[in-house]
């Protein structure tokens, strides 16, 4: 029996994240976000939303979105995630070895007055999980369907 379908109308704000099976690192060294921001390019181009900011960590993921249409996040989540998954797989070679994801994305409705606060908290998790060190976090904010400009915040 299919899932049931996730409810994501358009015109909201979401808090979207991901994290991988076995708390396996998604990324390991800077060719690794690259190749996400890659396939998060493709992902643009084929699923057009509205990105207002995310942030890579070495083993998860969180994006603010704002869709226009009802399904556009899960189209745009689903083909990003499938893609990154494929890709992952070849350049480990791991192919035919199972999930990466622990499964479908999460999301959570942002309210309106709670927007800038949520871009806020994106950026503040890269600190509260001890990446300052590291200069691993990434953020964009992007808030419209254009070039990605995204930026390498380093501490």
């Amino acid at each position: 029996m299919p899932r049931t379908a996730r409810a994501a109308p358009g015109g909201l704000v979401y808090h979207a994240l991901n994290r991988p099976v076995a708390r396996l690192p998604l990324f390991e060294k800077a060719a690794d976000y690259e190749a996400f921001e890659q396939v998060l390019g493709e992902a643009m181009e084929k699923h057009p939303t509205r990105i207002l900011g995310y942030c890579l960590m070495p083993n998860h993921w969180h994006f603010v979105i704002w869709p226009r249409e009802d399904g556009e996040l899960t189209a745009f989540l689903r083909w990003l995630t499938h893609t990154h998954t494929m890709r992952w797989h070849a350049h480990h070679k791991t192919g035919g070895t199972g999930h990466l994801y622990q499964g479908r994305f999460k999301s959570f409705p942002v309210q309106s007055e709670s927007i800038s606060p949520s871009l806020g908290d994106v950026e503040a998790v890269g600190a509260r999980a001890d990446l300052v060190d590291h200069g691993v976090l990434r953020l964009s904010q992007q808030p419209h369907a254009g070039g990605l400009g995204g930026r390498l915040i380093a501490f």
